[in-house]
């Protein structure tokens, strides 16, 4: 073993995980959580893998490997499909622990999150945000299907509002919002409109040239994370 290798930290958390096993961890929480509902239908694997970040044939995997350990059921025929299991069997995957064992990670990327977008939203308040696109896609949240969807469509939204910043702060968001997406866990459509309320409130704030509103909403919408993401609901 090269002495790299030797003096290299030890990988924690999900940065110990393969993408298959990040995949079954991130569902499988988020039934323990009952944030996918007994009976619920999944998205495509294709949807799943564009707001997960990995290939459709991890999803497919990881989704085999659910099945086997009961906590997901495939359905053939009208009305089939990939569903939560109606008694899906609780701590059935270990590599859920990984995902708590990031905490602290965790709390540190919303923080350096908000730090960079407040300070970005202050100046695209006055450098002509396209709004237009904004409006589009709060409008195309609204009517998502599924928290897949909405994923997609929300992290396009937050990078659009980010865009007209300076270019080195601007990738540097994109960064911190790349890493803190990989804790992504599926979530309740209705709890995803909520948000996306938040959303349109910014977007009028924008509108307007208001700063300090802008502030104010982008402020309370990611400081809430520390509050709604999966370190709160254990």
């Amino acid at each position: 073993m090269a002495k790299a290798d030797l003096d290299a930290p030890a990988l924690t958390g999900i940065r110990r995980l393969s993408a298959l096993d990040t995949v079954r961890a991130r569902i499988a929480l988020a039934v323990e959580l009952r944030l996918l509902k007994p009976g619920e239908r999944l998205p495509p694997n294709s949807d799943i893998a564009r707001a997960l970040g990995v290939a459709e044939i991890t999803v497919r995997r990881a989704l085999e490997a659910l099945a086997e350990d009961g906590l997901i059921e495939r359905r053939r025929g009208r009305g089939g499909g990939t569903l939560v299991a109606e008694h899906p069997p609780g701590k059935r995957v270990n590599e859920v622990v990984a995902y708590f064992e990031s905490a602290a990670e965790v709390r540190e990327l919303i923080d350096h999150r908000l730090v960079l977008e407040t300070g970005l939203v202050q100046l695209v308040a006055t450098r002509r945000p396209d709004v237009e696109r904004l409006r589009e896609l709060v409008a195309r949240m609204d009517t998502a299907t599924g928290w897949a969807e909405f994923h997609e469509l929300d992290a396009e939204f937050h990078r659009t509002v980010a865009a007209p910043g300076p270019p080195a702060a601007v990738r540097q968001y994109e960064t911190v919002l790349a890493e803190l997406y990989r804790f992504y866990l599926p979530y309740p459509l209705q709890k995803l409109r909520e948000s996306n309320g938040e959303h349109a409130k910014l977007v009028k704030a924008l509108a307007s040239g208001n700063r300090e509103a802008a502030t104010r909403i982008t402020r309370d919408h990611v400081g809430g994370l520390h509050q709604t993401m999966f370190v709160a609901l254990s």
